[in-house]
């Protein structure tokens, strides 16, 4: 479950239906009875059927049949129906279609990367960037928890996360290590991430007591020769790699033995093909 307000649900119908459907107007067939029928052309995991399911309800449409979002579905299987007039139909079917196509292709490809990452190592984690396109965060997340893996950060009000910016306002890498100490005693509930560019810069930070690292742009060769390193200089720190984490080689970024793999790619998946049956 994650939490999408009545206001995300009217401000998503209102933007393909601001006024009323003009055409099936003035074709004169709105009140007749009929049933809309999803299914897709291709091998997927679905989501967004909750959120359907709402806006199919705010047109007094009845569900007559749906898979939960997580669900595996195969090319030409049909996973929703809906029934009602056909005004309400036709005012539904575009919008509910899109939530299906952007946010199903998004969990199709999490949970295709969390395999090919798991298949090398089990215990890894594949987790997301906050960098979804803007105004669809809550549908993206919901598509990656649904997909199998989790929010890497959800904003910057929550989680620590220094970066090289950052330091720029502090006297590079050596001001900030001065200043480990004072954060974490400041934040002690919290966990301090830094990113890093190089291993030796890594080890620097991890010996002053940070606790986790952000790995940024380092090659899989290079991730996998240091993690044991890194391992060694502070045994609890938490590594993450970052940059270059795609469905092409996120098993390579697997095999170096970090603990989190950091992406942004599942926001570019290609939507999925639904079809939408009307009848």
């Amino acid at each position: 479950m994650i939490f999408i307000p009545d206001a995300v649900i009217d401000a998503l119908i209102a933007e393909d239906v601001p006024y009323i459907d003009l055409t099936t107007h003035l074709l004169d067939i709105g009140s007749r009875e009929g049933e809309m029928a999803y299914f897709t052309r291709e091998d997927a995991v679905l989501c967004g059927t909750e959120e359907v399911r709402r806006i199919l309800e705010r047109f007094h449409l009845s569900v007559t049949f749906s898979l939960p979002s997580g669900s595996a579905v195969e090319a030409g299987q049909t996973f929703l129906r809906a029934a009602g007039k056909a005004e309400a139909l036709h005012m539904a079917w575009k919008v509910c279609q899109t939530i299906f196509e952007y946010c199903s292709g998004i969990a199709t490809k999490t949970r295709k990367m969390v395999e090919l990452a798991r298949r090398e190592n089990p215990h890894v984690s594949i987790v997301t960037t906050r960098k979804s396109f803007p105004g669809t965060k809550a549908l993206a997340i919901k598509a990656v928890i649904a997909g199998g893996a989790m929010p890497h950060r959800l904003g910057i009000s929550e989680t620590i996360l220094v970066f090289e910016q950052h330091m720029k306002f502090l006297g590079g890498l050596q001001g900030f290590l001065k200043q480990v100490p004072e954060l974490k005693q400041k934040a002690c509930e919290k966990k301090l991430i830094v990113e890093a560019h190089s291993v030796e810069d890594g080890l620097l930070l991890l010996k002053a007591g940070v606790d986790g690292l952000q790995l940024d742009k380092l090659s899989p060769a290079v991730l996998k020769e240091a993690v044991p390193r890194l391992r060694e200089a502070n045994p609890g720190a938490v590594l993450l790699a970052a940059g270059g984490i795609t469905e092409q080689r996120v098993a390579e970024y697997a095999r170096t033995g970090v603990d989190a793999l950091v992406t942004t790619s599942v926001y570019q998946a290609k939507p999925l093909d639904i079809g939408v049956k009307m009848s």
